[in-house]
């Protein structure tokens, strides 16, 4: 997906993102492709089966993955997780929409530890999806890979690890804080470096 520079309209141009989208409903199919025709996107391919999106998603590279978390026995969570387990997949770390009829909490946390990059909720309208494809495209969250997890990190909010816990991951600063490691600068010191000027030759 390409985004026009940063500070210019934030409008997207999806004309040459490839979409796959998932859906066990022939009407949500056809109204969801549509919605994508609409946002400019030229190649979509549609499937009521996740077994043949299974199929192709290891042939085609997609931009996005739009998949159903109604299929039953969550077959559609099932389908997200696989395809991030897939070590040599190409469609690993491909952006996850995971949309849903019913989204209670419990359902939320299930799309977000298959791996799953954002749930939206239906009926869904082009706003809300437009919104949310624009998130996915300024998203900054690093995929993370585990033994129990594989997928977007899910943390929205980088404020470390909770009071009193100590951090899991290797960027996780410890809230000890240690001795100075020298003397503290002078404020003519900390002022050059904020103000740097040109040296006198």
């Amino acid at each position: 997906m390409s985004m026009r520079p940063a500070g210019s309209d934030p409008r997207l141009n999806l004309s040459k993102t490839v979409v796959l989208i998932v859906q066990n409903n022939q009407s949500e199919l056809d109204i969801l492709g549509q919605v994508f025709i609409g946002f400019g996107v030229k190649a979509i391919r549609k499937y009521l089966s996740l077994q043949d999106a299974e199929e192709v998603a290891r042939r085609v590279d997609f931009d996005l993955i739009v998949v159903d978390g109604d299929f039953e026995d969550g077959a559609g969570f099932a389908f997200v997780e696989r395809l991030r387990r897939e070590r040599e997949g190409r469609n690993r770390l491909a952006p996850v929409l995971l949309v849903a009829g019913h989204t209670p909490q419990s359902q939320i946390y299930r799309a977000r530890d298959c791996g799953a990059n954002f749930v939206v909720a239906k009926p869904i309208t082009p706003k809300v999806l437009f919104d949310r494809i624009l998130w996915l495209v300024q998203d900054q969250r690093e995929f993370v890979e585990s033994d129990g997890y594989m997928g977007p990190d899910r943390r929205h909010k980088a404020f470390g690890p909770p009071p009193g816990i100590k951090g899991r991951r290797k960027d996780d600063l410890s809230p000890e804080v240690g001795f100075p490691a020298g003397p503290d600068l002078a404020q003519s010191e900390i002022d050059a470096l904020l103000n740097p000027r040109k040296a006198v030759a």
